[in-house]
Parts: C-alpha cells; structure tokens; sequence
C-alpha cells in the first residue's frame, strides 16, 4: 500500500473517493514541495544565480517518483517537517545525476519556504476544484428558483408555521449563499494566495549572499539579489508575491480558513433545510434516489437524506478546525514552534471537507426532487391561521394594534383546542376552524364582504408579498455571473 493510500476516509465519507482527494493527498503535498524547489531552482538560473546546467538534473530528480512518502513522513519526526528530509533526498538523487547541480538544490532556502509555498499550490488546486462543484451547484439551484418561482409553502421561524413563503424563495436563500461562498474562493484565489521566501528569519539574506557570490553579479552589480528573486519565482507558480514574507505572519492561512468556514456553513444551511423538509411527516421534498442510497443496516424501509447529512457533518467539523488556523496568527518570534506545525492537518482537512460538501451539495441540488402538492397540503390545516399577519394589519385601524393581535392570538388557540379535541374523540372534523370563528367575531364583519370572501382573504398565495421578486433578483446575479 502506498504513502498516500493510508488515510482513504473511511470516517470522513463526505470525500472519500471525491475528486479532491488526489489533490490533497500526501503524494500531491510531496509532489507540490518538489514542485516548488524545481521553480527555486529555475528562477534562480534565470536571474544567473545558480548555472542553467543545474535546472535540467534537479527537475529530473524531482519528477523521477523515486522519492517514498511513508519513508519521508516517518523521518520527519527527527526534524519536526518533511523538509528537511525531502531536501536530503532530492540532493542525493541529483548527486547521482550531476554532484555539480546538487550543490544548487535548496539554494538559500529553508523548510518554511518550501512547505508554506507548496501547501498555497495545493491549496489553490483545491479552491479551484471546489468552486467547479458550487458553479455546479448553484446552476441547478438556479433551475429550481425559475421553476418554482411562485410554488406556495409554510415559511418556518423557530421550528414553527409562520406566513406562506416560496420554495422558489427558499431556494433562492440557498443559491445566495452558493453564489456568496464562490465569489469570496475566488477572491482569495486571486489576491489571497501568496509564494513564501524568505530565508532562516524572513530577511532573505542567504539568497542575497548567494547572489553576491554568483559568477554573474558582476563588479558592483546583484541582478539576482533576493528581493528580486521572489516575484519571478511566485509568477512561475501562479501565485502573488507578498510585500514581505509572512513566516510569522499568517494571514493567507487565516484567509483560507475563514472562506473554507464560510463555505462549508452555507452549503451547511441547505443541508438543514433539506433534512427538515424530508422528514416522513413533511415530505415536501427528497433526494435523488439511487441503488443502495439512504440505506439503512437495520430499517427496510428507510431512505435516508445522506447527502443533506454529509453536506452537515463537513459544516460542522470544519469551523473548529479553521480556528486552529486563526489561532495561528499568534506566532511568537520570525518563526512558530509549533503554531506553524499545527496549520497543517487542520488545513488539508478543511479543504477536504469543504470540496466534499460542494460536491455532494452539486449532486443533491441537480436530483432534488420537489413535491408542490405537498407543501400546498401542508399549507391548510390552520385554515387562516398562516395568514394570521395579514389579519392583524387589516383589524389594526379598527381596533389597534394590540387589540388586533390579542384577538387572533385567541381565536387560534380556540381553534387549536377544539382541533385536538375532535382528534381525541375521534370526530372525522377538525372541531370549529379559524376561518370560521374569525368569520362569527363582529369586529371582523368588515373584513368578510365582497365576492370570495373570506376565502380568498384566507388563501396563503395571496400572501407571498414579494417573494417572486426577490428571488428574480438571486436569479439575475447568478446570470449575471
């Protein structure tokens, strides 16, 4: 079994198998550190440094796989980095290629350097890879807003019926946050992720002196002095290069923290609403069903809300772990012992996690399937009473405010109880509706004249104020997009 097949997610489903996994993996952590000192090393040629003759051995011995994950994490304990032992390893494999350019491996640099730059790469691969899965996402969320613009629900506050709302709304509130947590990933992808080099302490001076001490500086002249050698070389990564490098400064990682945080928590929101909505007594919706899907071990019967619970679980665990990167900025001295060491796992994990929730976030979005015949039915049993806002706003400048609504509060806890009543004798009606005692109470007489009335005043799609609106605008920012 190889280096990076130990850890597999068999207790973190939510990417187990995922696309992520390959790009966060040891082997792509230990690829992107070799990475990084191939493009040390060419930028250094160019800039005449180190002779172009060292370039071609060093990109060789790096690309040539003979250098053992399990082996190197296990050394990495003498020195607290894989670095350390990388370095060792790489310039052994150069030597045997050309003990000339293995004297150019690792010029000037320090285990930070290498580490901090090469998790920024796997970093930025999977940022990428998460937003694909919430583009993904939000196109087919945006599929459920213009086809359920006006589709009428109960519209929920602290777990309670409150006033009719849209599932077209609803997801709309959901593709908001999709679209929210893509702009800010790709707000960090494009400022946010910065190369590291600095040297022992971040004064850049053993690049410097190697600079100085090039055949190419010529009489009085360091064209390859440090600070000149962190732009090409960032810009031959695809990464920013930093005012100053950020050893002990951790904003990117605290960044990256945050965003991954954001993103898992609304990916996590939709997870919850989905869960809530198919639960057996609401039914108003349900994932999209699957040979083996939501299986249960002990229940036959069972169709689990799997993705919704993955989406969950990942929204959980990740906002814990980001805090360890935040925590982090607290970094004594030019360099951590220990606050660094700590940003690692915790890093990867959340990037893992967060790209598994989009992704099954993508899945549960495009085979969401919706019942409108439900959410209408569960729309009737108060028989007025979700309208109830709009009664007291009608009743106010006959009797007050307060009057208004001491009044409805009244009749709905009559209804309610004579409701159960009938329920427990067994009685095939609901006892005496809301409707109906709203309809005998003198001081709404007013409210029950015309043709329709009290129906159409009672009915929830008359009452969705500007659900549709607002979920047009949602629409037009993710087609704008």
């Amino acid at each position: 079994m190889t280096g990076d097949r130990h850890d597999v997610g068999l207790l973190s489903p939510v990417w187990a198998g995922g696309g992520v996994e390959p790009l966060v993996s040891d082997r792509a952590y230990l690829e992107a550190m070799l990475e990084v000192e191939v493009a040390l090393a060419e930028t250094q040629a160019g800039l005449g440094i180190i002779p172009a003759s060292s370039v071609g051995p060093i990109r060789a011995a790096a690309r040539s796989g003979r250098i053992d994950p399990v082996a190197l994490a296990h050394g990495s304990r003498r020195a607290a980095n894989p670095v350390v032992g990388l370095v060792g390893a790489l310039t052994g494999a150069v030597a045997e290629l050309s003990p000339e350019a293995a004297e150019h491996v690792h010029h000037g640099c320090t285990s930070q350097d290498v580490l901090d730059t090469a998790t920024v790469l796997v970093a930025a691969r999977a940022l990428r890879y998460t937003d694909d899965a919430l583009v993904r996402t939000a196109d087919a969320l945006a599929l459920l807003v213009a086809l359920h613009r006006d589709t009428p629900m109960a519209g929920r506050t602290l777990t309670q019926h409150a006033v009719p709302v849209t599932f077209g709304l609803k997801a709309a509130g959901w593709l908001s946050l999709v679209l929210d947590a893509s702009d800010r990933i790709r707000a960090v992808l494009a400022t946010g992720l910065p190369a590291q080099l600095g040297g022992a302490a971040g004064t850049l001076a053993a690049y410097n002196e190697y600079a100085v001490g090039a055949p190419s500086a010529g009489e009085g002249g360091l064209p390859g002095r440090g600070t000149e050698l962190v732009g090409p070389f960032a810009r031959r990564l695809g990464l920013t290069a930093p005012s100053v490098p950020w050893h002990a400064l951790r904003t990117p990682f605290a960044d990256l923290g945050a965003v991954l945080s954001f993103t898992s928590g609304a990916l996590g929101k939709l997870a919850v609403d989905v869960q809530g909505m198919a639960r057996t007594e609401v039914a108003e919706v349900a994932e999209p069903s699957g040979e083996g899907r939501g299986a249960s071990s002990a229940m036959p019967q069972k169709r689990n809300p799997v993705l919704a619970t993955l989406i969950a679980s990942a929204a959980r665990q990740v906002p814990p772990l980001a805090l360890v990167l935040t925590q982090a900025l607290v970094s004594e001295d030019e360099r951590s012992a220990g606050g660094w060491h700590a940003e690692w796992q915790p890093l990867r994990e959340c990037l893992r996690l967060t790209a598994g929730a989009a992704d099954s976030a993508a899945e549960l979005a495009a085979g969401l399937v919706v019942f409108p015949d439900r959410m209408r039915a569960n729309l009737e049993p108060g028989e007025g009473e979700l309208v109830a806002e709009r009664l007291n706003a009608l009743l106010a400048p006959a009797l007050g405010k307060a009057a208004a609504k001491k009044l409805l509060a009244r009749l709905s806890a009559e209804a309610a109880a004579a409701a159960a009543a009938a329920a427990a004798a067994a009685e095939d009606g609901p006892g005496t509706p809301f409707a109906e005692r709203l309809a005998a109470v003198p001081e709404a007489a007013g409210l029950f004249t015309g043709p329709g009335a009290p129906k159409d005043l009672l009915e929830p799609s008359g009452y969705l104020g500007a659900a549709g609106i607002l979920a047009d605008r949602v629409l037009a920012r993710h087609t704008a997009r």
